[in-house]
């Protein structure tokens, strides 16, 4: 089955082509970095706007890159939730617009298990059961997944998300945006072991930032930011680690508390080099059989959702076109809209 995925939940407008659930055609992102880096951070309205402007370019291309006319297309796939409703909207929109237009079947898609999927787009995948640590701008979880739409959460954030802790650095330290990105390239330079940030809630399968954020803080208030490089290198570095530690220690010791030798990573902060080498090591500790996806399908993308899609539609799943975007949605009860 080939089927088109279109992703718009926050500021990335993407649209993929995806046959059988594991043949990636295309997958084209339009990134809106440039226009929400000003403020620090996704502005809503603008994202919404942005989402307008490019998600038919986007479609257009994704059938370009495929080789394929909107006639080849046997289904369609659309994040319907988390996030920002009004950049949901638009590709919801447009999804059953194109639904209707050609009489495909439509389906929902719940933005997270896009990208637990994400994974099966790779050379190496599982099988099920295995454990999923879900980390990104917006969320850090961790799920027992026994197979597509059957998720048990073992952990989520108490506070802020991994990729927020990163940002919210970042915007501390007044060194750029997006702050994962910049912390993590800036931190290759420093010594990851010079400072000591810490880490907590060690005994749960739960998150908290918080208290690594205050730190920093008051690390900056005591010594003052960093003027220069190397020094400022050395305390994203550390910073980095303290996320970097926890993320991974909690994860490997679901799988362990689970019987489950299989981890899946992914979510954007997944793209972290650190993040990506410390669960390579730890994991070949454990000797427990680690899949992240490649970088790429880390951040938001549509092939993930056309993963999801494409399992969906092969069982005869299809939506009403009446559905409607879904800010907050907790994917262990996801399959309770199906």
């Amino acid at each position: 089955m080939i089927v088109l995925g279109i992703e718009s939940s926050c500021d990335e407008t993407a649209a993929a082509v995806v046959r059988d659930g594991r043949v990636l055609l295309s997958n084209v992102i339009a990134s809106q970095i440039g226009e929400h880096s000003k403020y620090g951070g996704v502005v809503p309205e603008i994202a919404s706007r942005k989402h307008i402007e490019a998600v038919i370019p986007v479609i257009l291309q994704a059938l370009h890159d495929a080789g394929m006319e909107l006639s080849d297309i046997e289904g369609i796939a659309v994040t319907r939730g988390p996030g920002l409703v009004g950049s949901l909207l638009v590709g919801l929109s447009v999804a059953k617009a194109l639904a209707f237009s050609r009489k495909l079947p439509l389906v929902g898609i719940h933005h997270l298990e896009g990208h637990i999927a994400a994974i099966f787009l790779s050379e190496k995948v599982p099988e099920f059961p295995f454990i999923a640590l879900v980390v990104s701008g917006g969320h850090t979880n961790i799920y027992f997944v026994r197979g597509f739409g059957l998720f048990t959460l073992l952990g989520q954030t108490r506070d802020d998300a991994a990729g927020e802790a990163f940002d919210k650095a970042a915007k501390l330290l007044n060194i750029g945006y997006p702050g994962g990105v910049v912390i993590d390239r800036l931190a290759k330079e420093g010594d990851r072991n010079l400072l000591n940030f810490p880490r907590a809630m060690k005994e749960s399968l739960d998150f908290s930032f918080s208290g690594l954020k205050t730190s920093l803080l008051v690390h900056v208030k005591k010594h003052g930011s960093p003027s220069a490089r190397e020094d400022l290198a050395h305390l994203v570095a550390a910073y980095q680690e303290a996320i970097v530690d926890v993320l991974v220690e909690k994860t490997l010791k679901a799988a362990k508390m689970n019987s489950v030798p299989q981890v899946v990573v992914c979510g954007g902060v997944a793209s972290n080099s650190r993040l990506r080498e410390h669960f390579m090591e730890r994991s070949r500790e454990e000797n427990i059989d680690l899949f992240i996806p490649p970088p790429v399908l880390c951040t938001d993308n549509a092939a993930m959702i056309a993963v999801v899609g494409e399992n969906l539609l092969n069982k005869g799943k299809s939506e009403e076109l009446s559905i409607n975007a879904v800010s907050r949605w907790p994917l262990d009860v996801a399959g309770s809209f199906r």
